[in-house]
């Protein structure tokens, strides 16, 4: 099975389009060792033909045009992709937005959780994706489902999903429940442990999460890769960088440094792989000469670029 992060930046990419901090200066002045990246999303093939993308982020035009096996195939019809389903994680912005780059009648599946199937019935915008042809598939929480392609052809890929602690999307915040979650529910952020029908190889890809409980530990234990929310390295990361007043937690994100950050919490899980995805644009790892880049390489974790593969 082949895994190829098209996008690593967590909402806004790297350098985010109005960022003026450090490190996102560093990046559009060309400075080698922070180098720029797109919007979070990854890619999965288990028989060499067919692709399955997990989220869609507002870059996956661009995504599509540096990832040559997302590319129509040049002896291939006039009109054509490889893509045969998205699958979803969560409904962010920065997980959905893509689709509607996706809308010139290709046929393929969306795979969600009920809590984000609805999400998207909700806005009416995505009816700009024709149902007669894009599909619209349940992901059962705690089940393991084969995707398929629109006519119902295996792909060799298989997920299954798992609630893992996180937050309603942005711009379904409920402030009258600020004290609850934002009205968070079941289903608003999954974790996925992605597996070959093929090879019988798994890797695990979350996005997105808050904490990492003993549940998490046990079920991580083992893994031959794990893609893991990378987006703050410290939880006041963007406060103290002067371009906003959010905690990572306060956006449903596990800090990586500290003895309570994802770094140590799962230090003693045998984990054969273990990248940082979904990389925030204060994020001192985006440095590759910085101390906290020299951090957890030395922990033991690789930090995603774009481009980057993963071969299990």
């Amino acid at each position: 099975m082949r895994l190829k992060i098209i996008g690593s930046a967590a909402g806004g990419g790297f350098p985010q389009w109005n960022c003026n901090y450090r490190l996102s200066r560093g990046a559009r002045s060309g400075e080698a060792h922070v180098r720029p990246r797109t919007q979070s999303s990854l890619a999965a093939c288990a028989n060499g033909s067919d692709w399955v993308l997990f989220n869609a982020s507002p870059d996956i035009r661009q995504q599509i045009a540096a990832t040559p096996e997302l590319q129509p195939l040049a002896a291939g019809p006039l009109r054509g992709t490889p893509i045969r389903a998205v699958i979803l994680t969560n409904a962010d912005i920065d997980h959905i937005a893509g689709l509607l780059s996706l809308r010139e009648r290709e046929p393929f599946a969306i795979y969600a959780t009920r809590r984000v199937l609805q999400v998207l019935d909700a806005n009416s915008i995505f009816n700009v994706l024709d149902r007669s042809i894009v599909q619209r598939r349940e992901l059962v929480l705690g089940a393991t489902t084969d995707i398929l392609n629109v006519n119902g052809e295996p792909t060799g890929i298989a997920v299954e999903t798992f609630a893992v602690p996180g937050k309603v999307a942005l711009f379904l915040e409920d402030q009258t429940k600020a004290a609850d979650g934002y009205g968070t529910q079941e289903g608003d952020t999954i974790g996925l442990r992605i597996s070959s029908r093929i090879e019988e190889r798994a890797a695990f890809y979350i996005p997105g999460c808050a904490l990492i409980d003993h549940a998490l530990k046990e079920r991580l234990s083992g893994a031959d890769c794990l893609l893991f929310d990378g987006t703050v390295f410290t939880d006041d990361e963007m406060i103290a960088a002067g371009v906003g007043a959010k905690t990572g937690a306060r956006m449903g994100h596990l800090h990586i440094s500290g003895e309570d950050g994802s770094m140590v919490s799962l230090a003693d899980i045998g984990i054969k792989r273990r990248i940082y995805v979904h990389i925030n644009n204060t994020n001192p790892i985006l440095d590759e000469i910085s101390p906290e880049h020299a951090a957890v390489n030395g922990a033991g974790w690789e930090v995603a670029y774009d481009g980057m593969e993963v071969r299990l």
